[in-house]
């Protein structure tokens, strides 16, 4: 294992991932799963909704899985300084920066201007996301369950969490 080729990936990953985590994870996917083959789709995918589970940064603890899984603990160890301290070091000297000039029009262009990239590559993620489950799963029950997650979610705002954790629990029981 290359230790480089795992802080690469993580650092580019996550120093480009404007907006934090849910923005990084297209990034990461691309890294982890086209660029380095350290899983594949399907892992991603698993990896991806315990991580969404579990408390914390995702950012973090994709790091941690992915780089364990690929290098042991010193993959782990590189995967997480690779994610964490170029982006602390980047928020400490770009938040100076961004408070010296927050009344340009340019930083201003530039932060609303990034905003339909970064949908845009969650929305192609989503797809390959979604392309995954139906192959697996199935259309019909594909649908069913997005649509009892959206109305749990947005309608009876219920915590992402509690629904990632049912559908854990139902997929351990009907799918297994």
């Amino acid at each position: 294992m290359d230790w480089l080729q795992l802080f690469f990936g993580f650092f580019i990953s996550n120093a480009l991932g404007y907006g934090g985590g849910p923005s990084s994870i297209p990034l990461m996917y691309e890294e982890i799963v086209n660029h380095y083959h350290w899983l594949d789709n399907n892992q991603f995918s698993n990896m991806l909704a315990l991580g969404n589970m579990l408390p914390g940064p995702i950012a973090t603890k994709i790091a941690a899985f992915v780089g364990y899984e690929a290098g042991g603990w010193v993959g782990f160890a590189v995967s997480i300084i690779a994610t964490v301290v170029p982006t602390a070091v980047a928020l400490i000297w770009l938040l100076n920066l961004m408070q010296k000039y927050r009344k340009s029009d340019a930083v201003k262009g530039m932060t609303l201007l990034v905003q339909p990239v970064i949908a845009i590559m969650m929305v192609v993620m989503t797809w390959q996301l979604s392309a995954n489950s139906v192959h697996t799963i199935g259309i019909w029950q594909s649908l069913g369950i997005a649509a009892v997650a959206y109305f749990a979610m947005v309608i009876k705002k219920i915590h992402p969490a509690l629904v990632i954790v049912c559908a854990f629990v139902y997929g351990g029981i009907f799918l297994s």
